[in-house]
């Protein structure tokens, strides 16, 4: 694993708090997706959300201990054990219908062997790198100074014109200029961080490149503007489930 990856992994190991809701938040919504698609209206809002916390606890117990030689990717280990979660759910229920119940055991670790086999689809992978992407503005925003974040925003995810964004923000057309140039820098610094600490392969270190968020600023300003939509709106969509259990 690289650097930014087992500094991660020591977080997790020592019980940070913070490392935790780095994962629920960052690849929550994504396995809540995939965990209601594979249930086929079988299980609950409520279960999806237990399942995804028992997938993301098995994660941080085991990522030590993975080894990624074996050829997974990041995304698909995840998928392997979301998808051994759920087969865990379903098995107890089956149990519970025959009527002989199922003693308690511990999440087992095959998916450690069965994560570099597992097929996931183009959809999903999408979703995963979505979520490293999204992540890495969320961090860019809390430590941008307001001014020029908000400038960024309104002038790349909103599509403003700079002239417009100038006269609304009450700062010169150049300074725009300037801000955006400051917040795209910050931007790939953060997402570069954040796609390692989240990749175990090369081919994941490469994605970023494949989807235009490279050296050229108007690739880059686009195709962050569709990511940043693309999981704003799975974000609106896990919410809307999460308030039908609260």
């Amino acid at each position: 694993m690289n650097t930014l990856t087992t500094s991660f992994v020591k977080r997790l190991r020592d019980r940070d708090e913070a490392a935790w809701f780095e994962l629920w938040e960052t690849f929550g919504p994504v396995l809540r997706g995939q965990l209601a698609k594979w249930g086929r209206g079988r299980i609950g809002v409520e279960t999806v959300r237990d399942l995804t916390q028992e997938t993301l606890a098995a994660l941080s117990d085991s990522i030590d201990r993975y080894d990624p030689s074996r050829g997974a990717r990041f995304s698909t280990w995840l998928l392997s054990i979301a998808k051994h979660a759920l087969g865990d759910e379903i098995d107890r229920r089956m149990a519970l219908k025959r009527g002989g119940g199922r003693k308690p055991t511990e999440f087992d670790e095959r998916f450690m062997g069965e994560a570099a086999t597992i097929e996931a689809d183009a959809a999903y992978e999408q979703s995963v790198f979505r979520a490293k992407v999204y992540a890495a503005i969320r961090k860019t925003e809390t430590e941008a100074e307001f001014m020029p974040f908000q400038v960024y925003r309104m002038r790349v995810f909103d599509g403003m014109p700079g002239k417009d964004v100038a006269v609304q923000l009450g700062v010169s057309e150049p300074t725009v200029s300037r801000y955006l140039q400051r917040i795209r820098d910050l931007l790939r610094r953060r997402l570069a961080e954040t796609i390692a600490t989240y990749s175990f392969t090369a081919e994941e270190q490469e994605e970023a490149r494949r989807a235009g968020l490279g050296d050229d600023d108007v690739m880059f300003d686009d195709g962050l503007r569709d990511i940043y939509y693309k999981q704003s709106q799975l974000l609106m969509q896990d919410e809307t489930a999460a308030s039908e259990v609260f």
